[in-house]
């Protein structure tokens, strides 16, 4: 029999930078930007999605998009400094949507019949909403509640969570693709031609710019291309859905986005609080709680660092919940969670430095205060995101499933427990997702608006779904007789901060912190 020539490795080795190795200042501040630059495609579909349903004009999407660019900038650096300290973009997510639909639903906001001022009022009440909720967070996180649950974890049930922070998000990648596949399909190629199979040609000193910028390099050919077919008149007499997908700045942010503007808190007025949104809100939190958890993951890995124990892993939740409350203050139409893709993109460029990330978060500020040179890179049509997400997404997927090196995938308990988790956590949100859209509450359909959105909040989340069943089945079927099955003597070291040497390298806090809040 031949010898195994790739035992299990607790990190990746053909990464060439890692969380505290940064790559030169020019390369860095490139970097940085291609980060920025990928962030835009959550940070302007979202508003773009809710802001109209709310009353909202194109001016108050552009505002929306300004400030949620801004804060995700500041919950960034939050968290990169005091954190997980894991080079994660923090940014908008997708799993405050129903809750926030519901509130805009709410038949109280419904008969305002000024369209600008129920946009102000939703948008108190969706403020509101996100401070009483981010407090489930904070505590989850402050309380260590959250490291210790944590404690469940074992490699095999993390492996199907942190697949389907990827996977799960395949309703974001072809489909969307699809909307203009002349742009979306020729982005796709191209990407994967130069981040592949041209990543070792250096036509620059020794710099593997195809490797390290395909984001750069293919984004900008496709937007020409977008713009000479858009300018040449091309979707002229086309659906307006197509025009939409197809054209650049189909959304008028260039036009409607001011100057200067810098976003700060209460500037839609005080938040209004209901009982009933909050309750609908929390579920989004929960949500964006589990598919972060499984981010960070996926980001230690890809950053050549060690799983995050679970001192560190609540400390990120706490600051999580903090962003989420800076979101509520100053008005984003949506949450805070940790960004999928920027996470893939560290593993597409082989650069895991925290640097890179902290300036990013420089670059959202500072395109979110002057709105008219942000508004043209947001201008940027949404398929060509959509390519990217394919790799990325499907990159963060395969994170996941490298976990399961570390347990013994020739066990039956394991396949059943890997494949029913996999499995359920894509069809059961599918199941969830057919029933939903804007107007319709979706399958829970109960007299209780916010109890109709807390359950399909939770069941529309795939790593919600597979959290929950890898977890139960993981820690009730022949425990103590599988353990060394699970992985669990390799995981165990990394449950505590002291377990391993190398977290303290990877997760002290800067500024000689840990003296005032010493690690456990």
């Amino acid at each position: 029999m031949a010898e195994i020539t790739h035992p299990p490795m607790d990190q990746l080795q053909d990464l060439e930078y890692c969380i505290d190795s940064n790559p030169s200042w020019a390369e860095t501040i490139l970097l940085a930007f291609q980060n920025y630059i990928l962030m835009l495609g959550t940070s302007v579909m979202i508003p773009t999605l809710l802001v109209p349903a709310m009353g909202g004009t194109d001016r108050d999407k552009a505002l929306v998009i300004q400030t949620l660019l801004f804060v995700a900038g500041i919950n960034t650096v939050l968290q990169a400094l005091f954190g997980t300290r894991l080079p994660a973009v923090i940014g908008g997510s997708y799993a405050y949507v129903i809750p926030v639909a519901y509130i805009i639903n709410d038949p109280s906001l419904q008969r305002i019949s000024d369209r600008h001022d129920r946009f102000i009022q939703t948008m108190r009440a969706i403020q509101g909403a996100l401070v009483i909720a981010s407090s489930i967070q904070i505590i989850l996180g402050y309380s260590q509640v959250w490291g210790l649950f944590s404690r469940f974890f074992s490699p095999l049930g993390m492996s199907p969570v942190v697949a389907l922070v990827g996977l799960g998000l395949f309703q974001r990648g072809f489909p969307l693709l699809g909307n203009c596949v002349e742009i979306g399909l020729t982005m796709l190629l191209l990407v994967i031609g130069v981040s592949q199979y041209l990543k070792h040609v250096r036509p620059l000193r020794d710099i593997p710019i195809f490797e390290r910028f395909p984001i750069l390099i293919c984004g900008t050919i496709i937007w020409i291309y977008s713009l000479i077919l858009t300018a040449g008149g091309a979707y002229r007499n086309k659906p307006i859905a197509t025009q939409i997908s197809c054209c650049t700045d189909r959304a008028n942010l260039i036009s409607t986005a001011p100057w200067f503007k810098f976003p700060y808190p209460l500037q839609w007025g005080p938040p209004t609080f209901s009982a009933s949104h909050s309750f609908a809100m929390m579920s989004a939190v929960l949500v964006s709680m589990v598919e972060s958890t499984g981010a960070y993951k996926a980001a230690s890995r890809l950053a050549i660092a060690t799983p995050p124990p679970a001192y560190v892993l609540s400390r990120g939740i706490g600051w999580q919940g903090i962003g989420i409350m800076l979101d509520g203050l100053f008005g984003t139409v949506t949450g805070s969670t940790v960004s999928v893709e920027n996470v893939g993109l560290l593993g597409l460029t082989r650069v895991g430095s925290r640097r890179v990330v902290q300036i990013s978060a420089g670059f959202m500020m500072f395109f979110s205060i002057f709105g008219k040179f942000g508004a043209v890179f947001a201008s940027i049509p949404f398929p060509i995101f959509a390519a990217l997400y394919c790799v990325l997404f499907g990159l963060v997927g395969s994170v996941g499933l490298s976990f399961l090196q570390f347990t013994n995938m020739n066990c039956m308990r394991n396949l059943i427990i890997t494949g029913l988790s996999l499995f359920l956590g894509i069809s059961i949100p599918q199941f969830f997702n057919q029933y939903w859209n804007p107007s319709h509450r979706g399958l829970a359909h109960t007299n209780a608006a916010w109890f109709n959105a807390f359950v399909n909040t939770v069941f529309s989340s795939p790593a919600m779904v597979g959290l929950t069943v890898a977890v139960i089945l993981d820690n009730t079927i022949e425990v103590e007789k599988s353990k060394k099955d699970r992985g669990m003597p390799w995981w165990v070291k990394f449950r505590t901060f002291r377990g391993d040497n190398r977290n303290e390298e990877f997760y002290t806090l800067p500024f000689n912190l840990n003296r005032f809040f010493p690690p456990t």
